[in-house]
């Protein structure tokens, strides 16, 4: 008898307990995440769709995200590729140094973005350790598109590894080998086994990177040079908008971008809840 009325009065302090809990939490999230981002739209809506359409039309608008999304897109396949190469490599081979390159490949997470775009100039800038020898043969790396794309994949370098490496990790080796038995080459079995196993990491790697890519700000603005209609990308052109004044511009390609990364990240949860329910 005393165990049923425990239970139940576990039941009913769960009953008051959850929707407090519930509560706290939007309560905290309201001023420091869904406020700042509702500011946004209710801007953004504050004089009609007509004169947020007419801010997002702009040829300075529309190049900025076209240049953002090309990029970006740019950035996704070189790391995913590399993400894959380099999760292979680190987890089927053992040999000095791979729990150092593991470390290295992860540290553009803790590097501050504007020291990335500080290093990549005294790297390949016209006056770099080897930037010096390609303006020698009218080359340059750097304040062009190409210099974006760098600094984007030194930004985004460990999202993919970090998503396919732990898969590949928990990968029953049972099915590589038995396909090896049978005359399988290591590319067939990478190909046919490995891969679609991966699958799942892949896309979820590729979002974050091409989310991350979208919003990069701090190493992009000093290699780029942040030039209109050449190399200024959308947040480039939210900063820029903002400072000349033109709030309703900078808000107009804000809200795109926010747009953007919601619809990522929502796929990438639907996508998670659908593996874990398999």
């Amino acid at each position: 008898m005393s165990a049923a009325v425990s239970r139940l009065s576990r039941i009913e302090a769960q009953t008051v307990i959850k929707p407090i809990n519930i509560l706290l939490l939007i309560g905290i999230m309201m001023p420091l995440v869904l406020l700042p981002l509702a500011s946004i739209f209710i801007f953004g809506m504050g004089k009609g769709t007509g004169h947020l359409w007419e801010s997002l039309t702009s040829r300075e608008a529309l190049f900025a995200l076209k240049l953002s999304l090309l990029t970006s897109a740019a950035t996704t396949v070189f790391n995913v590729a590399f993400g894959v190469f380099a999760s292979y490599v680190l987890t089927k081979y053992s040999f000095p140094g791979n729990t150092a390159l593991t470390v290295i490949i992860s540290l553009p997470t803790a590097i501050p973005t504007a020291v990335v775009g500080f290093s990549l100039l005294l790297l390949w800038g016209p006056y770099g350790l080897l930037g010096q020898y390609l303006a020698e043969a009218n080359l340059q790396l750097m304040f062009n598109t190409w210099a974006i794309i760098l600094a984007n994949i030194f930004v985004t370098f460990p999202l993919a590894f970090g998503s396919i490496k732990p898969v590949l990790e928990s990968i029953n080796v049972v099915y590589e080998e038995a396909a090896e038995t049978i005359g399988a080459t290591r590319w067939q079995t990478f190909r046919h086994i490995t891969l679609p196993a991966l699958r799942g990491a892949i896309i979820t790697g590729a979002l974050l990177t091409f989310a991350r890519s979208l919003g990069e700000f701090g190493s992009t603005i000093m290699v780029s040079g942040n030039l209109a209609m050449r190399t200024q990308t959308a947040p480039l052109y939210i900063f820029a908008k903002f400072n000349e004044g033109d709030v309703e511009g900078a808000n107009a390609v804000a809200i795109v971008l926010a747009l953007m990364s919601f619809a990522i990240f929502t796929l990438i949860i639907s996508a998670r809840n659908r593996f874990l329910e398999k």
